[in-house]
């Protein structure tokens, strides 16, 4: 589950489930305006984003439950979707995620975005020399043909109409989900240095160690690496990922 305005989740994700893919099925949701995926000019409530991911789901014919697995602002829809659908969802594999509390004084720069969008529209982003090199592209196991279509794909869905409608609603979404309360399941969260999210780096570890301070079945671990962690540390995130999964496998055979 990708964070908010990444390009294209499919290639953002690879270098990690390339690792997983031989054990475990993989299915990367491109939301409205991610991706291969249609931009579309709709309200973006955390309701809607996360029946559009169930919809997607049951279309492509992938059942429950889920292991899901959410870099940052997705964090709220994963959360969501265990708050409403718990039978639905085994898991949650945080790469970094958000929760509710990191958007309680969150400043929207929506003026900037707009910007951003104009300048994608206009092909300003297109002569704007390393603009389009990603986390993925520099650090990752991306081959020289995805890295030229991580590219393009940037081009044509940067700053979407669809990201700002989300994003607009992202204070609204992450309160609904705080005024839930914290869920009680199996967690694996890998927390980054900060760099990237826009806070400081004691601040964004704060918030996700005190979100889950009372979830029992929960493993937390630092990674001294930028926002993007599973761009950086795919193959220590992909053994953590396995010997979490494994562990769930042994305690609780249904969920295969």
């Amino acid at each position: 589950m990708s964070g908010g305005g990444t390009s294209s989740p499919v290639l953002d994700f690879k270098s990690l489930y390339s690792l997983l893919s031989d054990d475990y099925k993989i299915v990367v949701v491109e939301k409205f305006g991610y991706g291969f995926s249609d931009v579309v000019d709709k309200e973006r409530s955390i309701d809607s984003i996360l029946e559009d991911s169930r919809t997607a789901l049951t279309k492509a014919g992938v059942v429950g439950p889920y292991v899901l697995c959410p870099h940052s602002m997705s964090g709220i829809e994963a959360l969501y979707w265990k708050q409403k659908y718990p039978e639905e969802v085994e898991a949650i594999i945080g790469l970094d995620m958000a929760v509710p509390e990191a958007y309680e004084d969150y400043k929207i720069n929506i003026p900037m975005l707009k910007i951003s969008q104009f300048a994608a529209r206009v092909g300003i982003t297109r002569i704007l020399p390393g603009i389009s090199e990603s986390e993925a592209i520099k650090n990752g196991t991306l081959s020289d043909l995805d890295k030229e279509l991580y590219r393009a794909i940037f081009y044509e869905k940067t700053a979407t109409t669809t990201m700002l409608n989300e994003v607009s609603a992202i204070k609204e979404n992450a309160k609904i989900v705080h005024n839930n309360g914290v869920p009680q399941f199996p967690m694996l969260l890998f927390v980054s240095n900060g760099i990237g999210t826009g806070w400081e780096e004691k601040l964004w570890i704060e918030y996700q160690s005190s979100y889950i301070e009372n979830v029992e079945n929960v493993k937390f671990i630092n990674l001294d690496f930028p926002h993007y962690v599973h761009d950086y540390e795919y193959r220590k995130i992909s053994e953590e990922i396995k010997a979490f999964l494994t562990k769930i496998h042994n305690s609780n055979k249904s969920i295969w």
